[in-house]
């Protein structure tokens, strides 16, 4: 795994064996830069990382320069990686040792960006909760955005706020927003 763009960047990131994670890979993690970059100013974002396993998402943000992300896994494996990494490259991510859904139901923190990498495997209804929880709870900033990574056999455009898909290989990045045009 590495870093692509920002202060960081082409660091490499290694992360331990036993982490039980499927990182986002470098050419939809890059699209998906590509397509935020046009909407926001990085350094001025709040940014949440759901299901974020090794942190790749959580690096990516901070070397673009965004000083106020939170990063959310149950894993206490994965939580220690996102630290120590975080702590070695002087990154600010704060890290939260949490199910992600009950972290939803109970947090009251707004964000402009939301990224939910859950499992592959997860069910239509088991993805569809996290758009719901993040809307009823109001946790998107205005103009904020949801993007949920999932497999291309999984389709969600028919979740409520759903916005727009974008595929990359055998990876999909469904968009959720309060306002869809």
């Amino acid at each position: 795994m590495r870093i692509i763009s920002g202060t960081y960047k082409r660091r490499r990131i290694t992360a331990p064996k036993n982490l039980p994670v499927r990182p986002t890979t470098d050419m939809a993690k890059e699209s998906l830069f590509n397509i935020l970059n046009n909407q926001y100013y990085f350094e001025d974002i709040s940014v949440l990382d759901l299901f974020s396993g090794t942190g790749n998402i959580s690096y990516e943000f901070a070397s673009r320069g965004t000083q106020n992300i939170i990063s959310v896994d149950q894993n206490f494996n994965c939580i220690k990686f996102i630290n120590k990494t975080a702590e070695e490259f002087d990154m600010h991510i704060q890290t939260i040792k949490s199910d992600v859904f009950k972290f939803l139901e109970k947090t009251t923190v707004k964000s402009d960006f939301i990224f939910a990498d859950p499992p592959y495997n997860f069910s239509t209804e088991q993805f569809s909760k996290i758009p719901q929880l993040v809307f009823a709870n109001e946790l998107l900033l205005d103009n904020g955005l949801l993007a949920l990574e999932h497999s291309k056999h999984t389709d969600l455009s028919s979740i409520e706020h759903f916005s727009y898909a974008k595929s990359y290989g055998g990876n999909v990045f469904s968009f959720f927003e309060l306002n869809q045009s």
